[in-house]
């Protein structure tokens, strides 16, 4: 397995993967609305000025993570930090997450900040566990297949 830049020809692979994490949670993919920049990875992450990452496994994407700036100076977010249910719990969720890290701290951002769906009690310990806080935000979405809600997560680097 290895960690690499995202390539056109892994949209349907991101896709699969991403969709099928969704569904562990009674929940599916929605490429119209709140997923649709799975469908411009290029033009949303790169063409902004970040990255967007997969775990290659002899073809098969099996994680995903990303890095975006946003608008406030030095302040960058993470998103699309996704892992097949059989890796996680070993290194490869670390290993994306110090990918993210160390991309956004010699793109010399000094934050960053993300909102995470509030069903992913396992990712919530994780993202704690690397340096990240909640300050207790929640915002209501309606832009997926069903409506849900999101933690606000932050961190210094």
């Amino acid at each position: 397995m290895r960690l690499r830049a995202f390539q056109t020809s892994d949209v349907s692979g991101v896709i699969a993967l991403i969709d099928g994490v969704y569904r562990e949670y009674g929940d599916v993919i929605c490429l119209e609305k709140a997923d649709g920049d799975l469908l411009e990875i290029e033009a949303r992450y790169r063409l902004r000025g970040g990255e967007f990452v997969v775990l290659d496994d002899q073809g098969t994407i099996r994680g995903t993570h990303a890095v975006v700036p946003l608008e406030a100076a030095g302040v960058c977010t993470f998103r699309r930090l996704y892992l097949d249910r059989s890796l996680r719990g070993g290194d490869w969720g670390s290993r994306l997450m110090q990918w993210a890290v160390d991309w956004a701290i010699a793109a010399g951002y000094q934050r960053v900040e993300f909102w995470s769906d509030t069903r992913f009690t396992r990712a919530h310990r994780f993202f704690q566990r690397s340096g990240f806080e909640q300050d207790g935000r929640v915002r209501r979405m309606d832009d997926g297949a069903a409506p849900y809600e999101e933690y606000f997560f932050s961190r210094d680097l």
